[in-house]
């Protein structure tokens, strides 16, 4: 098995939970792929008391039949087949008493969403196991997991009933940054060039499950042929099981999530209610949440804005991969992407993209600009033509306490950015259009991130600041 690339955090929050000898219920959620069972695995080397794999798609019968075949194995002795959930943790209760000893017991229960199919009452009898006796065990561990965030957020980390303010710590599982993807590639043997990392991130994300599929010997282009494009590819279902995997009902979820996905600045809420034609209510209210508690959308105020102007925008790489490229073109041509190379589309994609990857690694680039310890402000800022001015829109304003406002540019390029006179002036132009818009009082200092840094010319010393991908990959 793999060793665990990166979970720094995430080691550090369990090494304290593992040791501080209390009843401990924790929640490990995150999205599809990124890893959960893995971390968990890998944390406690098969250190497990007892461990019950939900299955998916099966009936209540057959979930109880799988959960006594699983305690036999794991305990040596008899258990019948429980006749419901309350029984089931009767039987684990008694199992995990016979244990005897200080030392921790650990009980995982993965997929745990799986085991609550309709009429099953589950999630009762999970709320009595807990508060009738596994709160009171100051050597349990009790760990759940499971990729359908709808229902994790509903029934454990949102509970009204039985398990309202239970749960002792909650671990949402991000995807890699870029320094833990090199890593990975690394440590699997695939030599990709700094900016090939860079790209194959905006393709798939820093999800673990994506970039195991790679093949080491083969470019990033052949790779994403065989992944995505190849006939039966290896993710050639990968976009319906994930959402249907998320979440209950998903045909609303990918509504939505396509509708943001064709407006790269986002859509607001009242635009949202127009293109999908939903009910403004709360299960909209709920699918947001839910697409945004996954990382697969941000919602973000823009600069001098309220909370009700806020904007949705799409953020999953791989959704928007999809919605680009595979969702027309899978099964069409083993090389596309191979062809796809330096086009228009892949070009108007890679700019999106890397925007996105950008705003996902902000404390890298806090980090190269020295402002950590600065509070700051992270927005966008865009404004409408006007009998004054063209429109404008700026992707990343930071708006520091120092009275500064970094405007951040960002160009994904092939090699150093040059800056044109044509150029200087349309930036010199958005940033005038921006002071009298905001009618900011603070400094404006240019930030440039890009793939190579900028090529020093007559024109180039607009630039106050530059980010490269060296910075956007460190840790």
């Amino acid at each position: 098995m793999c060793d665990l690339i990166g979970r720094e955090d995430e080691k550090r929050q369990l090494k304290i939970i593992e040791d501080s000898g209390k009843p401990e219920f924790i929640v490990v959620y995150g999205r599809r792929r990124v890893g959960k069972t893995f971390l968990i695995n890998q944390y406690f080397k098969n250190r497990f008391t007892f461990k019950l794999t939900g299955l998916a798609k099966k009936d209540r019968l057959e979930q109880l039949a799988n959960f006594a075949e699983t305690l036999n194995d794991q305990s040596g002795d008899v258990y019948p087949v429980p006749k419901n959930w309350m029984e089931a943790f009767r039987y684990l209760r008694h199992f995990l008493e016979q244990k005897k000893g200080r030392q921790r017991k650990v009980v995982f229960i993965d997929e745990m969403p799986f085991l609550d199919t309709p009429c099953s009452n589950f999630v009762t009898a999970l709320e009595h196991f807990w508060n009738d006796w596994g709160c009171t065990r100051n050597d349990l561990l009790f760990i759940v997991c499971g990729s359908a965030t709808s229902w994790i957020t509903k029934k454990l980390i949102k509970n009204h009933g039985g398990l309202h303010n239970r749960l002792t710590h909650k671990i949402y599982l991000k995807a890699f940054t870029l320094n833990e993807v090199q890593q990975y590639l690394k440590s699997n043997g695939i030599n990709f060039g700094q900016r090939e990392i860079l790209e194959c991130y905006m393709i798939m994300g820093g999800i673990p499950y994506y970039l195991s599929q790679l093949e080491k010997g083969k470019s990033l282009a052949q790779n994403v042929d065989e992944m995505f494009f190849q006939r039966k590819s290896k993710l050639y279902d990968e976009f319906d099981n994930l959402y249907a995997s998320l979440f209950d009902n998903s045909d609303d979820y990918v509504k939505v999530v396509e509708a943001i996905g064709l407006k790269n600045r986002g859509l607001s809420r009242d635009e949202i209610i127009t293109e999908t034609g939903l009910a403004n209510g709360g299960r909209l209210t709920r699918i947001l949440d839910d697409l945004d508690n996954c990382d697969i959308i941000r919602r973000y105020y823009a600069f001098g804005k309220t909370e009700r102007q806020s904007i949705y925008q799409l953020t999953d790489f791989y959704t928007f991969f999809y919605f680009k490229f595979v969702k027309k073109h899978k099964s069409s041509d083993m090389a596309f992407w191979s062809t796809q190379l330096n086009t228009p589309n892949h070009n108007a994609w890679s700019g999106y993209a890397f925007e996105q990857l950008c705003l996902y690694h902000y404390a890298q680039i806090e980090k190269k600009l020295g402002i950590q310890s600065i509070m700051t402000e992270a927005s966008a800022w865009s404004c409408k033509a006007n009998d004054e001015h063209e429109g404008a829109q700026i992707d990343l304003v930071i708006r520091r306490a120092d009275r500064i406002i970094n405007i951040c540019e960002m160009k994904f390029w092939n090699a150093q950015f040059t800056i044109t006179r044509k150029t200087r002036d349309e930036l010199l132009k958005k940033i005038a259009i921006f002071t009298a818009d905001t009618k900011t009082r603070y400094a404006i200092h240019l930030v440039m991130i890009t793939t190579y840094g900028i090529a020093a010319n007559e024109y180039s010393d607009i630039v106050q600041n530059q980010v490269t991908m060296e910075d956007l990959l460190l840790p």
